[in-house]
Protein backbone atom coordinates (compact mmCIF):
# COMPACT_ATOMS: atom_id res chain seq x y z
CA UNK A 1 0.00 0.00 0.00
CA UNK A 2 1.07 3.16 -0.89
CA UNK A 3 1.85 6.15 1.42
CA UNK A 4 2.75 9.52 0.94
CA UNK A 5 4.16 12.77 2.60
CA UNK A 6 1.59 15.74 2.33
CA UNK A 7 0.32 18.48 3.41
CA UNK A 8 -2.95 17.95 5.36
CA UNK A 9 -5.22 20.90 3.68
CA UNK A 10 -7.61 19.99 0.98
CA UNK A 11 -5.86 20.01 -2.21
CA UNK A 12 -9.19 21.17 -3.86
CA UNK A 13 -12.82 20.66 -4.02
CA UNK A 14 -14.46 17.32 -3.98
CA UNK A 15 -17.80 16.46 -6.48
CA UNK A 16 -19.94 13.29 -5.38
CA UNK A 17 -21.52 11.74 -8.16
CA UNK A 18 -23.77 10.16 -6.99
CA UNK A 19 -25.27 11.28 -3.70
CA UNK A 20 -26.87 7.92 -2.56
CA UNK A 21 -25.95 5.92 1.04
CA UNK A 22 -21.80 6.25 0.40
CA UNK A 23 -21.66 9.30 -1.56
CA UNK A 24 -23.75 11.34 1.13
CA UNK A 25 -21.20 9.36 4.05
CA UNK A 26 -17.50 9.64 2.84
CA UNK A 27 -18.43 13.00 1.06
CA UNK A 28 -20.48 14.14 4.11
CA UNK A 29 -17.17 13.26 6.00
CA UNK A 30 -15.12 15.11 4.32
CA UNK A 31 -17.31 18.10 4.05
CA UNK A 32 -17.47 17.85 7.90
CA UNK A 33 -13.48 18.21 8.39
CA UNK A 34 -13.15 21.47 5.91
CA UNK A 35 -13.44 20.37 2.81
CA UNK A 36 -15.84 21.74 -0.22
CA UNK A 37 -17.81 19.24 -1.39
CA UNK A 38 -20.62 19.36 -4.21
CA UNK A 39 -23.32 16.81 -3.82
CA UNK A 40 -24.94 15.25 -7.02
CA UNK A 41 -28.05 12.81 -6.83
CA UNK A 42 -31.60 12.33 -7.14
CA UNK A 43 -34.48 14.37 -5.80
CA UNK A 44 -35.13 12.04 -3.47
CA UNK A 45 -32.29 12.35 -1.44
CA UNK A 46 -31.61 15.97 -2.04
CA UNK A 47 -34.83 17.41 -0.75
CA UNK A 48 -33.88 14.96 2.51
CA UNK A 49 -30.82 16.30 2.60
CA UNK A 50 -32.39 20.34 1.81
CA UNK A 51 -34.73 19.73 4.84
CA UNK A 52 -33.03 18.07 7.30
CA UNK A 53 -29.19 18.81 6.70
CA UNK A 54 -26.46 15.77 7.03
CA UNK A 55 -25.99 13.94 9.86
CA UNK A 56 -23.76 11.07 10.18
CA UNK A 57 -22.97 8.44 12.60
CA UNK A 58 -20.83 5.41 12.80
CA UNK A 59 -20.52 1.97 14.78
CA UNK A 60 -17.73 3.69 17.08
CA UNK A 61 -20.41 6.42 18.33
CA UNK A 62 -19.06 9.55 16.13
CA UNK A 63 -21.52 11.67 15.25
CA UNK A 64 -21.28 14.86 13.13
CA UNK A 65 -23.96 17.20 11.93
CA UNK A 66 -23.91 19.38 8.49
CA UNK A 67 -26.54 22.62 8.60
CA UNK A 68 -28.67 22.14 5.12
CA UNK A 69 -27.61 25.81 4.42
CA UNK A 70 -23.99 24.69 4.51
CA UNK A 71 -24.68 21.87 1.94
CA UNK A 72 -24.05 22.22 -1.90
CA UNK A 73 -26.42 20.36 -3.98
CA UNK A 74 -27.57 19.89 -7.20
CA UNK A 75 -29.29 17.62 -9.85
CA UNK A 76 -26.49 17.95 -12.36
CA UNK A 77 -22.78 18.45 -12.23
CA UNK A 78 -22.61 22.30 -11.78
CA UNK A 79 -21.76 24.62 -15.21
CA UNK A 80 -18.22 25.96 -15.04
CA UNK A 81 -17.20 23.02 -12.00
CA UNK A 82 -14.05 21.98 -11.75
CA UNK A 83 -13.60 19.83 -9.12
CA UNK A 84 -9.80 18.44 -7.84
CA UNK A 85 -11.38 14.85 -7.36
CA UNK A 86 -15.07 13.01 -8.56
CA UNK A 87 -15.94 10.43 -6.23
CA UNK A 88 -18.22 8.03 -8.65
CA UNK A 89 -21.06 6.19 -6.42
CA UNK A 90 -24.17 6.31 -8.85
CA UNK A 91 -25.36 2.36 -8.70
CA UNK A 92 -23.93 0.35 -11.26
CA UNK A 93 -26.48 0.45 -13.88
CA UNK A 94 -26.28 4.10 -13.87
CA UNK A 95 -22.33 4.04 -14.29
CA UNK A 96 -22.35 5.27 -18.20
CA UNK A 97 -24.86 7.60 -18.21
CA UNK A 98 -22.91 9.35 -14.98
CA UNK A 99 -19.62 9.07 -16.95
CA UNK A 100 -20.78 10.88 -19.77
CA UNK A 101 -22.33 13.47 -17.54
CA UNK A 102 -18.68 14.02 -16.32
CA UNK A 103 -16.96 14.03 -19.26
CA UNK A 104 -19.07 16.50 -20.94
CA UNK A 105 -19.01 19.08 -17.96
CA UNK A 106 -15.20 18.80 -16.31
CA UNK A 107 -12.21 19.52 -18.03
CA UNK A 108 -10.12 16.78 -19.30
CA UNK A 109 -7.94 14.67 -16.77
CA UNK A 110 -10.16 15.37 -14.32
CA UNK A 111 -9.70 12.68 -11.37
CA UNK A 112 -12.27 10.11 -10.78
CA UNK A 113 -12.46 7.55 -7.94
CA UNK A 114 -15.19 5.26 -8.41
CA UNK A 115 -16.23 3.82 -5.51
CA UNK A 116 -18.98 1.23 -6.92
CA UNK A 117 -19.54 -2.16 -6.24
CA UNK A 118 -18.42 -4.74 -8.91
CA UNK A 119 -15.47 -5.27 -11.22
CA UNK A 120 -16.18 -3.63 -14.26
CA UNK A 121 -17.38 -0.06 -13.32
CA UNK A 122 -14.32 1.82 -13.84
CA UNK A 123 -13.51 0.68 -17.18
CA UNK A 124 -17.33 1.03 -18.06
CA UNK A 125 -16.33 4.99 -16.56
CA UNK A 126 -13.13 4.77 -18.97
CA UNK A 127 -14.65 4.00 -21.97
CA UNK A 128 -17.86 6.31 -22.33
CA UNK A 129 -15.62 9.12 -20.30
CA UNK A 130 -12.30 8.86 -22.13
CA UNK A 131 -11.53 12.12 -21.27
CA UNK A 132 -10.90 11.44 -17.20
CA UNK A 133 -8.90 10.16 -15.25
CA UNK A 134 -11.01 7.25 -13.46
CA UNK A 135 -9.24 4.74 -11.29
CA UNK A 136 -11.10 2.13 -9.55
CA UNK A 137 -11.95 2.53 -6.06
CA UNK A 138 -13.62 -0.07 -3.09
CA UNK A 139 -15.59 0.89 -0.14
CA UNK A 140 -15.44 -1.66 2.78
CA UNK A 141 -18.14 -0.93 4.84
CA UNK A 142 -21.93 -0.66 5.42
CA UNK A 143 -23.49 2.11 4.98
CA UNK A 144 -27.39 2.55 5.15
CA UNK A 145 -29.74 5.40 5.18
CA UNK A 146 -31.68 5.45 8.67
CA UNK A 147 -33.89 8.57 7.71
CA UNK A 148 -33.81 11.91 5.80
CA UNK A 149 -30.71 13.55 5.63
CA UNK A 150 -29.05 10.35 8.16
CA UNK A 151 -26.36 7.77 7.55
CA UNK A 152 -24.98 5.69 9.33
CA UNK A 153 -21.73 3.16 8.34
CA UNK A 154 -22.82 0.07 10.39
CA UNK A 155 -19.63 -1.68 10.02
CA UNK A 156 -15.72 -0.93 10.17
CA UNK A 157 -13.06 -1.17 7.19
CA UNK A 158 -10.46 1.23 4.82
CA UNK A 159 -11.15 2.69 1.63
CA UNK A 160 -9.12 1.56 -1.08
CA UNK A 161 -7.90 2.75 -4.61
CA UNK A 162 -5.46 1.97 -7.32
CA UNK A 163 -2.56 4.13 -6.20
CA UNK A 164 -1.88 7.19 -8.50
CA UNK A 165 0.39 10.08 -8.06
CA UNK A 166 -2.62 12.48 -8.29
CA UNK A 167 -4.09 10.72 -5.35
CA UNK A 168 -1.44 10.55 -2.76
CA UNK A 169 -1.89 14.56 -1.56
CA UNK A 170 -5.56 13.42 -0.85
CA UNK A 171 -4.32 10.66 1.88
CA UNK A 172 -4.09 12.61 4.93
CA UNK A 173 -7.08 14.72 3.95
CA UNK A 174 -9.27 11.31 3.99
CA UNK A 175 -7.45 10.32 7.14
CA UNK A 176 -8.13 13.62 8.91
CA UNK A 177 -11.89 13.24 7.93
CA UNK A 178 -12.55 9.65 9.54
CA UNK A 179 -12.62 7.81 6.19
CA UNK A 180 -9.08 6.43 5.41
CA UNK A 181 -8.10 5.39 2.31
CA UNK A 182 -5.16 2.98 1.51
CA UNK A 183 -3.99 2.63 -1.83
CA UNK A 184 -2.86 -0.46 -3.87
CA UNK A 185 -0.64 -0.52 -7.06
CA UNK A 186 -3.06 -3.57 -8.13
CA UNK A 187 -6.52 -2.81 -7.21
CA UNK A 188 -8.18 -5.71 -8.76
CA UNK A 189 -7.16 -8.69 -6.51
CA UNK A 190 -8.85 -6.08 -3.87
CA UNK A 191 -11.97 -5.79 -5.63
CA UNK A 192 -12.40 -9.62 -6.22
CA UNK A 193 -11.97 -10.22 -2.64
CA UNK A 194 -14.33 -7.43 -1.94
CA UNK A 195 -16.92 -8.81 -4.42
CA UNK A 196 -17.02 -12.66 -2.57
CA UNK A 197 -18.05 -10.77 0.63
CA UNK A 198 -20.63 -8.70 -1.31
CA UNK A 199 -21.90 -12.43 -2.35
CA UNK A 200 -23.79 -11.80 0.87
CA UNK A 201 -26.01 -8.67 -0.11
CA UNK A 202 -28.50 -10.38 -2.36
CA UNK A 203 -28.67 -13.24 0.71
CA UNK A 204 -29.63 -10.24 3.09
CA UNK A 205 -31.78 -8.89 0.87
CA UNK A 206 -33.94 -11.32 -0.04
CA UNK A 207 -33.70 -12.42 4.27
CA UNK A 208 -35.58 -8.99 4.74
CA UNK A 209 -33.41 -8.81 8.01
CA UNK A 210 -30.65 -6.74 9.26
CA UNK A 211 -27.12 -7.77 8.39
CA UNK A 212 -26.51 -9.46 12.01
CA UNK A 213 -29.48 -11.13 12.32
CA UNK A 214 -29.11 -12.93 8.75
CA UNK A 215 -25.73 -13.95 9.66
CA UNK A 216 -26.92 -15.37 12.58
CA UNK A 217 -29.14 -17.88 11.48
CA UNK A 218 -26.93 -20.74 9.97
CA UNK A 219 -29.29 -21.80 6.85
CA UNK A 220 -28.58 -17.74 5.13
CA UNK A 221 -24.99 -18.61 5.78
CA UNK A 222 -24.74 -21.43 4.16
CA UNK A 223 -26.00 -19.85 1.29
CA UNK A 224 -24.11 -17.22 1.33
CA UNK A 225 -20.87 -19.96 1.72
CA UNK A 226 -22.07 -21.57 -1.47
CA UNK A 227 -21.71 -18.74 -3.57
CA UNK A 228 -18.42 -18.06 -2.33
CA UNK A 229 -17.34 -21.29 -3.10
CA UNK A 230 -19.15 -21.43 -6.89
CA UNK A 231 -17.25 -18.24 -7.24
CA UNK A 232 -14.05 -19.44 -5.82
CA UNK A 233 -14.00 -22.18 -8.23
CA UNK A 234 -14.45 -19.80 -11.22
CA UNK A 235 -11.69 -17.22 -10.33
CA UNK A 236 -9.44 -20.42 -9.72
CA UNK A 237 -10.04 -21.23 -13.20
CA UNK A 238 -9.27 -18.24 -14.21
CA UNK A 239 -6.16 -18.10 -12.90
CA UNK A 240 -7.33 -14.91 -10.20
CA UNK A 241 -6.55 -14.92 -6.50
CA UNK A 242 -8.50 -12.55 -4.64
CA UNK A 243 -7.39 -10.46 -1.97
CA UNK A 244 -8.00 -11.23 1.31
CA UNK A 245 -10.58 -8.00 3.01
CA UNK A 246 -12.03 -10.19 5.76
CA UNK A 247 -10.47 -11.25 8.51
CA UNK A 248 -9.77 -14.85 7.30
CA UNK A 249 -8.97 -15.74 4.12
CA UNK A 250 -12.34 -16.19 1.39
CA UNK A 251 -10.89 -19.78 0.51
CA UNK A 252 -11.36 -20.32 4.78
CA UNK A 253 -14.31 -18.01 5.13
CA UNK A 254 -16.83 -20.72 3.54
CA UNK A 255 -16.34 -23.08 6.18
CA UNK A 256 -16.21 -20.24 8.99
CA UNK A 257 -19.75 -19.53 7.44
CA UNK A 258 -20.91 -23.63 7.96
CA UNK A 259 -20.26 -23.80 11.78
CA UNK A 260 -22.80 -24.35 14.11
CA UNK A 261 -24.79 -20.92 15.09
CA UNK A 262 -22.91 -21.35 18.87
CA UNK A 263 -19.38 -21.74 17.48
CA UNK A 264 -19.85 -19.04 14.62
CA UNK A 265 -20.73 -16.84 17.32
CA UNK A 266 -17.43 -17.53 19.05
CA UNK A 267 -15.14 -18.02 15.89
CA UNK A 268 -16.63 -14.55 13.54
CA UNK A 269 -16.83 -12.25 16.97
CA UNK A 270 -15.07 -10.02 14.20
CA UNK A 271 -17.18 -10.40 11.53
CA UNK A 272 -20.44 -10.10 13.45
CA UNK A 273 -18.82 -6.39 15.00
CA UNK A 274 -21.65 -4.60 13.55
CA UNK A 275 -24.83 -2.57 14.72
CA UNK A 276 -28.25 -3.63 14.25
CA UNK A 277 -28.65 -0.56 12.19
CA UNK A 278 -26.62 -2.65 9.52
CA UNK A 279 -28.14 -3.86 6.24
CA UNK A 280 -27.22 -4.25 2.81
CA UNK A 281 -27.81 -1.64 0.40
CA UNK A 282 -29.43 -4.22 -2.10
CA UNK A 283 -32.08 -4.85 1.03
CA UNK A 284 -32.54 -0.89 0.30
CA UNK A 285 -32.81 -1.03 -3.13
CA UNK A 286 -35.60 -3.94 -2.87
CA UNK A 287 -37.17 -1.75 -0.18
CA UNK A 288 -37.53 1.23 -2.63
CA UNK A 289 -38.69 -0.29 -5.69
CA UNK A 290 -34.87 0.26 -7.37
CA UNK A 291 -33.51 -2.20 -9.40
CA UNK A 292 -30.70 -3.94 -7.64
CA UNK A 293 -26.72 -4.34 -8.43
CA UNK A 294 -27.00 -7.92 -8.21
CA UNK A 295 -25.80 -8.28 -12.61
CA UNK A 296 -22.37 -6.10 -10.74
CA UNK A 297 -22.44 -9.29 -7.93
CA UNK A 298 -23.22 -12.54 -9.27
CA UNK A 299 -23.61 -11.40 -12.60
CA UNK A 300 -19.91 -10.57 -12.56
CA UNK A 301 -19.12 -14.78 -11.47
CA UNK A 302 -21.86 -15.62 -14.12
CA UNK A 303 -20.13 -14.37 -16.84
CA UNK A 304 -16.44 -15.04 -15.83
CA UNK A 305 -17.63 -18.51 -15.85
CA UNK A 306 -19.19 -18.13 -19.50
CA UNK A 307 -16.16 -16.51 -20.86
CA UNK A 308 -14.32 -19.99 -19.68
CA UNK A 309 -17.10 -22.64 -20.84
CA UNK A 310 -18.26 -23.29 -17.53
CA UNK A 311 -21.77 -22.38 -15.41
CA UNK A 312 -22.08 -20.46 -11.76
CA UNK A 313 -26.43 -22.04 -11.49
CA UNK A 314 -26.12 -20.46 -8.00
CA UNK A 315 -25.24 -17.70 -8.93
CA UNK A 316 -27.22 -17.37 -11.94
CA UNK A 317 -30.02 -18.63 -9.68
CA UNK A 318 -29.58 -15.56 -7.02
CA UNK A 319 -29.20 -13.48 -10.35
CA UNK A 320 -32.92 -14.82 -11.35
CA UNK A 321 -34.44 -14.41 -7.79
CA UNK A 322 -33.25 -10.75 -8.03
CA UNK A 323 -34.67 -9.70 -10.92
CA UNK A 324 -37.46 -11.83 -10.72
CA UNK A 325 -38.17 -10.02 -7.17
CA UNK A 326 -40.16 -6.32 -7.94
CA UNK A 327 -42.81 -9.00 -9.66
CA UNK A 328 -43.22 -11.39 -6.46
CA UNK A 329 -41.88 -9.40 -3.39
CA UNK A 330 -41.35 -11.56 -0.73
CA UNK A 331 -39.00 -12.71 2.21
CA UNK A 332 -37.07 -15.79 1.95
CA UNK A 333 -37.15 -17.85 4.85
CA UNK A 334 -33.32 -19.52 5.12
CA UNK A 335 -34.97 -22.72 4.03
CA UNK A 336 -36.59 -21.77 0.70
CA UNK A 337 -33.56 -20.30 -0.35
CA UNK A 338 -31.45 -23.52 0.32
CA UNK A 339 -33.97 -25.34 -1.39
CA UNK A 340 -33.73 -22.53 -4.59
CA UNK A 341 -30.32 -22.58 -4.63
CA UNK A 342 -30.23 -26.56 -4.48
CA UNK A 343 -28.58 -26.88 -0.63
Amino acid sequence: MAQAEVPDRPPGEVLVMGAGTIGCFVGGSLAAAGVPVTFVGRPRVLQGLAEHGLALTDLEGSTHRLSAASLRLSEQVPVGAMPALVLLCVKSGATAEAAAELAFALPAGTLVVSLQNGISNCAAASRVGPTLQVLPGMVPYNVAEIGPGAFHRGTAGRLAAQDDAALRPWLPVFERAGVPLDLYPDLLPVQWGKLLLNLNNPVNALSGLPLRDELLQRGYRRCFAALIDEALGVLGSAGIAPAQVAAVPAQRLSAVLRLPDWLFRIVAARMLRMDAKARSSMADDLALGRRTEIDALSGEIVRLAQDQDLEAPRNARMFALLEEWPAQPRRWTARQLQDALGL
